[in-house]
């Protein structure tokens, strides 16, 4: 791993909180649980790969990337639609499923990623190294803390950092529904190998998505834009696209770059769920002639 950034480099002024879970603060702990889920994967070489199980997975994995990339990025990272508070608090519970931690720590340091982006300060650029910027910077202590003053606008939820504390309380329940559904056979599947897929795709934005692919807009960054990692992802692999208009819903601009995230949002503001969906503005998607930034001003 390529060495990367000084540990105090671009922290300066941040205001960083450990009241992320006494699982976070356990770093032993917490690597064992991380590295425990993927070795549970090998289970499938006991309990088989029955068609219904195989099902469950896929839909254990399509609810919980939706619920990083409709929910924890383009909506708690970038604000790009409204929702009720009820709704806003089921939504995170289904971002929280995924075992990426909570929505306050997953958005504000989003937030920083793209306050650095591949440069001194970014949380995971492959510039400090393709094993780090992929998976090796969940481990920084660096990141470890949210940023609370980058996440004022969903930190002044009580029920928000509740569960920013207890993010391990959503995923539990998934697992213990797995469970119910299918017995260990079901828990395997519908849980652990989904999560570790789920894990890895996620991460391939972070890592592949600025080494591989096509870069239509200049973003100062390495973004690039990449079909195959869009249908994994649900179209968080228009990543080009989104470094260049972050507060859009829509990371596909064009009508055939495929955004399943997009739709979703879209059904879920037809039955009036969701609504004022950020649109990348015409100008946005023919190149226009600056780089504009598309993040709303925290509150």
């Amino acid at each position: 791993m390529a060495s990367h950034v000084d540990a105090s480099h671009g922290n300066e002024g941040h205001d960083f909180t450990t009241s992320d879970g006494w699982l976070t603060r356990t770093a032993l702990l917490s690597r064992s649980i991380y590295w425990g889920i993927h070795a549970s994967v090998l289970f499938v070489l006991w309990v088989g790969a029955p068609a219904w199980a195989v099902g469950l997975c896929a839909a254990t994995y399509a609810l919980r990337v939706f619920g990083i990339t409709g929910v924890y990025h383009r909506y708690f990272a970038h604000r790009g639609y409204r929702t009720s508070r009820v709704f806003q608090f089921v939504l995170a519970w289904i971002g929280a499923m995924a075992t990426q931690k909570g929505p306050l720590w997953w958005a504000g340091t989003h937030r920083r990623h793209h306050r650095y982006s591949d440069g001194p300060g970014d949380v995971h650029s492959p510039r400090d190294g393709f094993w780090y910027a992929h998976q090796g910077w969940v481990f920084d202590p660096r990141w470890g803390g949210t940023p609370n003053d980058l996440i004022k606008d969903f930190a002044k939820y009580p029920e928000l950092r509740w569960l920013n504390e207890w993010h391990f309380l959503p995923p539990l329940s998934l697992a213990f529904v797995c469970w119910l559904i299918g017995g260990f056979t079901g828990m395997v599947w519908g849980y652990s190998v989904s999560t570790v897929l789920l894990w890895h795709a996620t991460y391939c934005i972070n890592s592949l998505a600025h080494v591989w692919g096509t870069r239509r807009y200049e973003t100062g960054d390495d973004s690039r834009n990449n079909l195959l990692l869009a249908l994994l992802t649900f179209g968080e692999g228009w990543h080009n696209n989104h470094h260049y208009y972050m507060a859009s819903a829509r990371n596909g601009f064009r009508w055939w770059e495929i955004d399943v995230t997009y739709y979703i949002l879209r059904a879920l503001a037809a039955v009036g769920l969701v609504w004022d969906l950020r649109e990348p503005p015409a100008s946005v998607v023919e190149g226009g002639t600056r780089r504009p930034t598309g993040l709303r001003k925290a509150a």
